[in-house]
């Protein structure tokens, strides 16, 4: 019964988004006055019920409702409650129904509090947003039915892909698909504008706070995803271009261009065409990121592959969505007027800059992404990995990092560099000095030299736009940047040392052996048999030691065997210090005994995740400020209207 009331609510909301779709494009002409009017309450509605559809899916999944197919295909009765709910968005139609939930629902939030905008740019809007959620509720109504009865009923289900069975991963999809949808609202705010000619500060005052909340769970959901492939898929490795990856990546950067694009034009009315075609590509990203996971061309342990016709029917979706968009913004791009004019030598200029390094790093990430994909479809295997992205993406990426420093220093409009010279001087010692101690070290290659140099100068520069200011007074959106910009400089140099410092030893060991990597001994004490809920586990019990006269420590990897469905998995232990993590995974038993090890040493690895936690946090900040600021606005502008009906009267 559940289950029908989900599909009930899922068919309405899908009803109501063609009504929203109907009234907000009939509301722009001369005659659709009354139907302007319900606009708004059927978007909220709309909303209410992709919800209710998504709670229903959770509850079948929180019983073990083996009657649904996709529960008997994706859990079973003796998986942990919380690995039971993540189940209902760890396979493709629950994703999908999670996507539009998120989205319906932050249509619904829009109507319900967005006043600043023209109304016609309002109904606009919700007309676009509707449009974007109908072709995805037919979706999931056509091809991806996520609540499709099972006869006979199986005594058990399938279960979860043990790998996805980790409390990191069961909260990173819907984490990134906040930031997906948020994308989307961007996207139906600059169709909004587009169609109505507003493209204007009121504009990107509307959007700015969806494209930071948008950027703030991209950046962690990115981070999370980069975690738990590092500990849970036994490689020791936190990023490796798949394209996976890459479909999470592309949205960021362009996020990260919109979100410094929609700043310039609401406080300083200038990037007018910028913002809007980045609102664009951005979502398109997130587009072509969801066809990548979802249409069943990648097989990786996080998309969900499935048959072609489901991949046709999504490549049209985007096909209709970017090239529909891309269409209006070529009609209507010339009556997007220029803005306030700046010089090359401004914060202006130099966000610009940025943007154009960002773009840039997105179509290199683009093309290696779909390049094999294309290649294959012709009958060739071409593989693209780190050789390929990591020297073109650091063509653009360091120039961009120089600006990213020198950038928060410049004034608005116009400025010199002579005036920020001074305070340039010790970044660019200490750039210096970092690259001399590194060359000391020896062994590093140019890559990683690049990131140590140039992370320590931008971790100095990021916090000299707190000078002569009352720290108590910054504002929050200043102490947002500060926070995101150090935050790079902190992943910059985890990542930096990690590639240039890691130190990797594989070996086969008896129990009693005493191994070395890097500055840690290692002891294999004992390889003792343990239980969990649904799997059992060999467990090496390991006693490490830093140095020759650190405090002895226990490292418990283990290898599991999972039974719903069969398969082994390596747990790995990591044993975190100040200065880095040690890495231990237990591989199989030999024939003569020996158990193979396999450790590694990553100096400073953790300021990777820590970087990218900052970032998010920095995001926060500004998103809070932007907010509060907002409010303030808005009660100013009900006081003087409070007083001028009083003075009426």
């Amino acid at each position: 019964m559940i289950a029908e009331l989900g599909l009930a609510a899922l068919w309405l909301a899908a009803a109501l988004a063609a009504l929203q779709l109907v009234s907000g494009a009939l509301g722009l002409t001369r005659h659709g006055e009354t139907l302007a009017g319900v606009t708004r309450p059927v978007a909220v509605a709309q909303g209410l019920l992709a919800l209710i559809a998504f709670l229903c899916l959770i509850y079948v999944f929180a019983v073990t409702d083996l009657s649904v197919k996709l529960v008997a295909l994706n859990s079973h009765s003796m998986k942990p409650l919380v690995f039971k709910i993540a189940g209902a968005w760890g396979n493709h139609e629950g994703s999908m129904l999670l996507w539009v939930t998120v989205m319906g629902m932050a249509g619904g939030f829009v109507a319900l509090i967005e006043k600043r905008l023209p109304e016609p740019t309002m109904l606009a809007t919700l007309a676009g947003q509707a449009f974007v959620s109908l072709g995805f509720y037919a979706f999931l109504l056509i091809a991806s039915n996520p609540f499709e009865r099972l006869s006979p009923v199986p005594a058990e289900g399938n279960g979860l892909n043990p790998l996805l069975q980790d409390l990191g991963l069961a909260f990173h999809p819907p984490t990134l698909y906040l930031g997906y949808v948020g994308l989307s609202i961007a996207f139906s705010f600059a169709i909004g504008a587009l169609i109505t000619r507003e493209v204007g500060p009121a504009f990107a005052r509307a959007m700015r706070p969806w494209v930071l909340g948008a950027w703030i769970f991209l950046t962690i959901g990115i981070t999370a995803g980069s975690y738990w492939a590092y500990y849970e898929l036994g490689w020791g490795g936190w990023w490796f271009w798949d394209p996976v990856e890459n479909a999470s990546l592309m949205p960021w950067l362009a996020a990260t261009a919109l979100l410094h694009s929609a700043s310039v034009l609401a406080s300083r009315n200038a990037l007018r065409a910028w913002t809007v075609m980045l609102g664009v590509v951005a979502f398109s990203m997130s587009m072509i990121g969801t066809f990548l996971v979802r249409s069943g061309i990648l097989t990786s342990v996080h998309a969900f592959a499935v048959d072609p016709e489901r991949g046709t029917f999504i490549l049209a979706l985007l096909a209709i969505n970017i090239g529909g968009a891309l269409t209006l913004f070529a009609l209507r791009a010339s009556t997007v007027t220029e803005g306030e004019r700046f010089a090359l030598v401004s914060r202006e200029g130099a966000l610009v800059f940025n943007n154009v390094m960002l773009s840039a790093i997105l179509g290199i990430v683009l093309f290696g992404t779909l390049y094999p994909l294309v290649a294959e479809a012709m009958g060739a295997k071409v593989s693209v990995g780190p050789p390929y992205f990591n020297p073109m993406s650091a063509l653009f990426a360091v120039p961009m990092l120089v600006v990213l420093a020198i950038g928060p220093l410049l004034r608005w409009r116009r400025d010199k560099f002579a005036r920020i010279g001074k305070l340039l001087v010790i970044p660019a010692l200490l750039v210096v000095a970092a690259g001399i101690a590194v060359v000391a070290i020896g062994g590093v290659s140019l890559l990683p030299f690049l990131g140590l140099a140039l992370s320590i100068g931008l971790a100095w520069a990021s916090v000299l736009p707190l000078r002569d200011r009352n720290l108590r007074r910054t504002p929050l959106p200043v102490w947002g940047m500060v926070f995101a910009h150090f935050g790079i400089a902190v992943a910059l140099f985890g990542m930096s040392s990690e590639s240039a410092f890691t130190v990797e030893k594989l070996v086969a060991v008896r129990t009693g052996d005493v191994t070395e990597v890097g500055p840690w001994h290692v002891k294999l004490d004992s390889i003792e048999p343990v239980a969990g809920p649904n799997w059992t586990a060999l467990e090496a019990r390991l006693l490490v030691r830093y140095g020759a006269d650190g405090k002895e420590t226990r490292m418990l990897p283990q290898s599991r065997s999972f039974w719903a469905p069969p398969q082994q998995t390596s747990e790995s232990a990591l044993l975190t210090r100040w200065n880095g993590q040690l890495y231990a995974v237990l591989g199989g038993e030999a024939e003569d005994g020996r158990w193979q090890l396999r450790l590694w040493w990553k100096p400073f690895v953790p300021l990777i995740w820590i970087g990218g936690l900052l970032i998010a946090l920095g995001g926060l900040l500004a998103l809070a400020g932007r907010v509060a600021s907002d409010v303030r606005r808005i009660v100013a502008k009900d006081k003087i209207a409070y007083r001028r009906e009083r003075q009426g009267r």
